[in-house]
C-alpha cells in the first residue's frame, strides 16, 4: 500500500541448526504461522544524516541485496523516526522485491525486510497505516520480547541485542518469540557504545553454538570482515558506516554478500 511523503520527510549446518531457512515461526501459545525466510547475510543499519540521503542509501542497499534494513539513525525524535521509517519502507518496496543479484553476488537477492529500531509503538503505527514495516529490533532495556510479540503479532520479525554468553542464554529462554539476535560489538564502534568487550572473531563461534536463533554480527563490521565472520557460523553481518559512507553503497553490499558467501564456501570445502 503506497503512502505519499511530505518534505519532513552462514554455513549450511549452522543455518539448519538455527532455522535460518525456515518459513515457520514458533509461538509461545503453541501455534505456528507461515513466515517468509529472512536473509541476514547483509544487514544494513541506517546511520545519522539527512533523511533524503538515508533513504537513498537504504534504496541502494536494497538493490545490492541487503536482506534486512533497520531504520535507526540516532539521535532522532519519534516523529522523525516515523517519517523516516515510512519513507525508507516505501522506497525499498519499490525497488527491491524479487530483484536478481548480479553475477558473482551469490543466490537470488532477498526481498528486504524493513525493521524499526527500539520503538515498537512507531512500528505499530506504521503497520497500522499500511506501510511495509516487517518488525523491530529491540535492546536489553526496551520492551520485553514476549510483549513485543504480543503487540506485533506472529508475522513480525523481532531481533534482540546481545553480546555476551549470559545474554545469549537469557535470549534462548524466549527463542519461541525471537527471530534472531544481534551480537557485538565485533570491534569498538563510535555508532553505539555498549560498554561490552569487543568479541573479535574468536568470540563468535561459542555464541553461535549457544544460541537457539540465528546470530548477526555487529560493531564496526566492514565488507572486508564478511568472509572471516562467515566462517564463525553467524547468519550475517550488520553494517552501519561502511554502507552509509560508501561511494557506491549498492556495490558495497554486493561485495559484502559475495565475501560472506565465499567465507561460507571455504568452511564447506575444508571439511
Amino acid at each position: 500500500m503506497s503512502k505519499s511523503n511530505n518534505d519532513e520527510g552462514v554455513p549450511r549446518d549452522s543455518q539448519a541448526r538455527h532455522g535460518c531457512g525456515s518459513d515457520v515461526t514458533r509461538l509461545a501459545a503453541g501455534y505456528s504461522v507461515a513466515k517468509p525466510a529472512v536473509d541476514y547475510t547483509a544487514y544494513f543499519v541506517t546511520g545519522a544524516g539527512d533523511p533524503r540521503t538515508i533513504v537513498d542509501r537504504a534504496t541502494a542497499a536494497a538493490r545490492g541485496g541487503a536482506g534486512v534494513i533497520q531504520v535507526r539513525s540516532k539521535p532522532i525524535s519519534a516523529r522523525e523516526l516515523f517519517q523516516l521509517g515510512a519513507a525508507v519502507a516505501e522506497a525499498v518496496a519499490e525497488v527491491a522485491p524479487g530483484a536478481a543479484s548480479p553475477a558473482g553476488a551469490g543466490a537470488e537477492a532477498p526481498s528486504p525486510r524493513v525493521l524499526i529500531d527500539d520503538r515498537v509503538d512507531i512500528a505499530l503505527a506504521l503497520r497500522a497505516q499500511g506501510f511495509p514495516i516487517h518488525g523491530v529490533h529491540v535492546g536489553q532495556d526496551d520492551l520485553p520480547v514476549t510483549a513485543v510479540r504480543q503487540l506485533l503479532g506472529p508475522d513480525a520479525i523481532i531481533g534482540l541485542t546481545t553480546g555476551t554468553l549470559d545474554l545469549v542464554h537469557a535470549a534462548n529462554e524466549h527463542a519461541d518469540v525471537l527471530d534472531y539476535i544481534g551480537c557485538g560489538p565485533f570491534r569498538d564502534t563510535p555508532t553505539k557504545r555498549s560498554g561490552r568487550t569487543p568479541l573479535g572473531l574468536a568470540g563468535y563461534p561459542p555464541i553461535v553454538r549457544a544460541s537457539a536463533v540465528p546470530v548477526v554480527a555487529i560493531g564496526d563490521v566492514t565488507a572486508d570482515d564478511a568472509a572471516d565472520l562467515a566462517t564463525t557460523g553467524v547468519a550475517g553481518v550488520a553494517v552501519v558506516r561502511g554502507i552509509m559512507n560508501a561511494e557506491d553503497p549498492e556495490n558495497y553490499v554486493r561485495t559484502l554478500r559475495s565475501n560472506f558467501r565465499a567465507g561460507q564456501r571455504s568452511v564447506t570445502q575444508s571439511r
